[in-house]
């Protein structure tokens, strides 16, 4: 990573013996319209508020937490000292959505220390940007306080109003789960507690999983998460309907009965309000990733950002299996050994993607059931020792599938699917990750499909945070990039260890291949591009091109047109993009020449319009050329916009492919029907464009030579 610059201006440094030598402590964004004030209240508590352009965001909250045999931390506290400082600096993302991120805040750090007999010391960090605040406990050494087991963490969130918002229950097990659109006094999460399509739920309280996105009467847009989760537990947000409040409730543990057990001295994650004036902006903010630590890895030019094809979507299909030896008999599954003829990852299979994806730009072939274990995964307790990540089963030569990949200049992607049996992966990483070292194998997509082992631990809890970061931190060890699937929510820690590259972490595509419920809806991207998309990068494979897949699943389909599957490559970010087809479905058909052309690492972007849940379309442009790409999408409404592209390079003439809903298209009546036309495009240019129910458009823009 390279500094570019870098300034920091410590302002203040108070010192006072008490908390009667401080009034309100308020602290302003650069631009000075968030603002900040934390208060010590008349019972000791601390306290804060948000304000925006002199208007109450969030209204007074408290802030605190409970411990095991131990009095809370709540009350009683007094200030002992107030530091403000400012910073500024522009560092460069090795890969992202764009590659200068400014990082510029001013900052209020407020020591506290109890008044009671034990005097325990607490601060609290506030870092205020012109888009939004984060904030974080910071527990300093103290003589008594050593250990800290967090029964209830108590950071308060009051609103001023009754807002609109987008949200998917607090689950602590996954979350994959429809969004929803309510007001806040409508939301049920308990509703949600039983979800037929999922291997696993939980949802203990009438509680959100962040981000959550709100729009306020005023028009104004707040989404809520955390930042450089570490050593913690994950947060959803309890939800008060009476007081318009919501409160941190941290995903707990069965095993061990309690939130969080650290040793201090330690920081806890940031509480992040992201604010914006218009939707667009919260997908351009970067306050998530500004708030964690810079690179710790150097150079990892090792990684390249990259389309990749794969044998997956036809396991879910139902035309090949992950598994080598299942037989079916009366419909019971019987494992005697043998093949049965239906196994997805052989020798011959791969090689035809690396052919496949050679011809057509795209870099890497994701292999999924490649190694053996897999008879044994689903339905079985215990599934710890299960799976066996460096033997291929007897169809599968991993070697030469490589060989053969890199003849072709096609990487092979690697598969880890642990079935959530920790133990199990974890004793057989160095030896997992050494074999792909060997291999020159520089990705890898994880899976933790089912119920987290060891008993009573769930995905979004302090054990499995830290086995997933220490996942990450393994596998930089051995040059290997994680794609995790079923995986703790992203909190920008992309900047720290950028070889966490991409992760699932919603309701994917693969739910239109089987889920019971119609699959996901028109409208579930156009709210996914506001929520889930502010955390970081989805790996949500899109490119499906047989929309209807009726050979294989009748009653499914995917419920877009193919238009809008294009549009995803730009609308959705990520720094790996599948084309998730069958190759039998792409060949011959025109509309791939986009999926061959877009980009995956990208110079700049820009949001260039947005409702939530409505539509949304972005413009990026490519690293190292000239070239920009746009994508559009909708809901399940018709619509037609005009787009300005006084975004390009001034004096230049691109050639524009594009690839938009024909006249006749819908994303369930004749969602295969596309136009593609080239005109040429300037940065005074506007472009009325249609888009059909469900659908969207694609355009490649090329400076013309």
């Amino acid at each position: 990573m390279k500094l570019i610059k870098m300034s920091v201006l410590l302002v203040t440094v108070l010192l006072f013996s008490c908390s009667e030598k401080f009034g309100v402590q308020k602290v302003s964004s650069p631009n000075e319209a968030v603002q900040v004030e934390f208060e010590i209240n008349i019972e000791g508590v601390p306290t804060y508020k948000v304000v925006y352009k002199d208007n109450d965001v969030i209204k007074t909250s408290s802030l605190g937490f409970d411990l095991k045999d131990a009095p809370p931390l709540s009350e009683g506290f007094e200030i002992l000292n107030v530091t403000k400082q400012n910073f500024n600096e522009t560092w460069e993302m090795p890969w992202g959505e764009q590659l200068e991120v400014e990082n510029n805040y001013n900052e209020l750090k407020v020591e506290l220390q109890e008044t009671k007999e034990l005097q325990r010391k607490l601060n609290i960090v506030f870092k205020v940007y012109n888009d939004g605040i984060g904030f974080r406990y910071e527990f300093p050494e103290q003589q008594n306080l050593t250990d800290v087991i967090i029964t209830d963490e108590n950071t308060q969130f009051n609103l001023t109003g009754n807002h609109k918002v987008w949200w998917i229950p607090g689950d602590w097990d996954i979350y994959e789960h429809l969004y929803n659109t309510t007001k806040f006094t409508e939301i049920d999460a308990l509703s949600k507690a039983n979800h037929s399509n999922l291997a696993q739920t939980y949802i203990p309280e009438n509680a959100v999983n962040t981000p959550v996105t709100m729009k306020t009467d005023e028009g104004l847009y707040l989404s809520f998460h955390e930042a450089a989760l570490v050593d913690y537990s994950g947060m959803t947000l309890k939800i008060d309907k009476e007081k318009l409040a919501m409160q941190s409730e941290l995903v707990g543990s069965e095993r061990t009965g309690y939130k969080v057990k650290r040793t201090v001295p330690f920081n806890t994650p940031w509480r992040t309000i992201q604010i914006a004036e218009k939707p667009g902006d919260l997908i351009e903010s970067k306050l998530i990733v500004n708030l964690n630590e810079p690179n710790k890895l150097g150079d990892i030019s090792w990684f390249k950002p990259t389309k990749y094809t794969g044998i997956w979507w036809e396991m879910h299909l139902g035309k090949s299996t992950w598994d080598y030896g299942m037989t079916q008999d009366m419909g019971t599954w019987i494992n005697d050994g043998k093949a049965h003829g239906r196994h997805g990852a052989t020798t011959e299979n791969t090689k035809a993607f690396i052919d496949f994806s050679a011809k057509n730009n795209i870099g890497a072939v994701l292999v999924e059931g490649w190694n053996t274990g897999w008879e044994h995964w689903i339905g079985f307790e215990d599934r710890e020792g299960v799976f066996d990540f460096v033997t291929p089963y007897p169809d599968y030569d991993i070697e030469e599938v490589v060989r053969y990949g890199k003849e072709k200049g096609v990487e092979i992607i690697m598969h880890h699917e642990t079935s959530a049996a920790t133990e199990t992966y974890t004793k057989q990483q160095d030896a997992a990750f050494g074999l792909m070292k060997d291999l020159g194998m520089h990705t890898v997509k994880t899976g933790y499909v089912g119920k987290i082992l060891p008993k009573g631990e769930y995905h979004h809890g302090q054990y499995m945070v830290n086995h997933y970061n220490n996942t990450v931190i393994k596998a930089a060890k051995y040059q290997v990039a994680v794609n995790a699937h079923e995986p703790i929510k992203a909190t920008g820690l992309r900047r720290t260890y950028p070889n966490t590259i991409s992760r699932e972490g919603l309701r994917g595509q693969e739910f239109n291949a089987w889920s019971s419920d119609g699959g996901n809806p028109p409208e579930h991207l156009p709210i996914i591009a506001f929520t889930r998309m502010l955390a970081g990068p989805i790996d949500y494979t899109p490119g499906i091109f047989d929309i209807k897949f009726d050979q294989y699943k009748k009653d499914n389909q995917v419920n877009t047109t193919i238009a809008q599957q294009l549009a995803l490559y730009v609308v959705i970010y990520s720094p790996v993009q599948m084309a998730a087809d069958l190759i039998e479905n792409y060949e011959g058909n025109p509309a791939l020449q986009f999926i061959r052309d877009v980009g995956v690492d990208w110079q700049q972007t820009k949001v260039l319009n947005g409702e939530i849940g409505d539509f949304v379309t972005i413009a990026r442009k490519e690293k190292n050329t000239e070239n920009w790409f746009v994508g559009g999408i909708t809901d399940e409404n018709a619509r037609e916009m005009e787009i300005s592209f006084d975004f390009l390079s001034p004096n230049t003439t691109y050639e524009a492919i594009i690839y938009e809903d024909a006249e006749n298209a819908h994303w369930n009546d004749n969602p295969t029907a596309i136009n593609i036309r080239n005109i040429e495009i300037t940065n005074q240019s506007n472009l009325k464009l249609k888009l059909a129910p469900g659908g969207g458009f694609a355009i490649s823009l090329k400076p013309k030579k």
